[in-house]
């Protein structure tokens, strides 16, 4: 597969960035991971709108043209033959030196798009869950990048690193209040009482509450228009670790994986160790929901 960088397609592994790009330099830059199925890209358009909004709010561009960027991801697409992929869409200002306030000329973005093939996951982890790890650095909503996603991931790599060497599939990450955050790479949901919660997102604080530090997750948003299509009600709240062990099920989210059962936490299992009804029945309508919006016209 090839990668599209600024407009030109480049075989694997030859496509190259400036030392100088200030994603390199300082990390400086945006990127958003998406799937396609049935050849085309599921929710492009929210993904687009949440870099844009990231853009807007951390100063790297005011006047994202995402018409473009969809475009080139379509070219991608069409120009890999892809049916079912994995797409990594990277922005970054460019030049690193034409950031500085003296430089006096707008900096050109990069834009790279990267085709792999889709994570393959071991069916087990969705028919027996998997197990978390709670990590002790806290997610910090005094950082105006958190809840953003931005280049600078060597901390949540690193906290998978460690939660993989104990065998297990995602570290949980809290916040300064030891609330559960988010895990590194995806969204968490609990059931209780046969109702959802999950830990408020950027953008869904109330009035005068300090900023979530959590990733409005795409893959969560579309959980969240399920269960309520469903008729299940949804709170986004403070979710603690002791409302997570009395949890009725527990699971994460992301693009990758969808809907990923949560039965054990460290030494810890949930309900017994097993996969629960609202996980099942979530994972369900989501998979149909991705083939439905994949296989449209339009």
């Amino acid at each position: 597969m090839e990668t599209y960088l600024n407009g030109r397609f480049y075989p694997a592994g030859q496509a190259r960035v400036s030392v100088e790009d200030a994603g390199f330099q300082h990390a400086v830059g945006l990127f958003e991971t998406f799937q396609v199925y049935n050849g085309k890209p599921f929710r492009l358009d929210h993904h687009l709108a949440r870099l844009k909004r990231s853009a807007d709010a951390l100063g790297l561009s005011r006047s994202l043209d995402t018409d473009a960027f969809a475009e080139a991801v379509a070219q991608t697409i069409a120009h890999n033959k892809l049916g079912r992929a994995r797409l990594r869409l990277t922005l970054t200002p460019g030049d690193a030196s034409l950031l500085r306030p003296e430089a006096g000329r707008v900096p050109s973005p990069t834009l790279v798009i990267v085709p792999t093939e889709p994570t393959a996951y071991d069916p087990a982890y969705f028919e027996q869950g998997v197990s978390v790890v709670l990590y002790n650095q806290a997610a910090n909503p005094f950082d105006p990048t958190a809840g953003h996603k931005t280049l600078a991931y060597w901390a949540r790599l690193r906290s998978l690193r460690q939660a993989a060497s104990v065998g297990a599939a995602e570290a949980l990450w809290l916040s300064i209040t030891n609330h559960l955050a988010s895990g590194a790479v995806s969204n968490l949901f609990i059931v209780r009482d046969g109702e959802l919660l999950t830990p408020i997102a950027r953008g869904e604080e109330v009035d005068g509450a300090l900023p979530s530090p959590v990733l409005p997750g795409v893959t969560r948003a579309a959980v969240i228009e399920l269960a309520e299509a469903h008729e299940l009600l949804v709170h986004r709240q403070m979710v603690s670790v002791e409302d997570l062990l009395g949890a009725e099920e527990a699971f994460l989210t992301n693009a990758g994986w969808g809907v990923l059962p949560v039965t054990r936490v460290e030494k810890a299992s949930i309900a017994g160790g097993t996969v629960g009804p609202v996980t099942r029945q979530l994972r369900a309508a989501l998979q149909e929901l991705i083939q439905r919006e994949t296989t449209s016209a339009g």
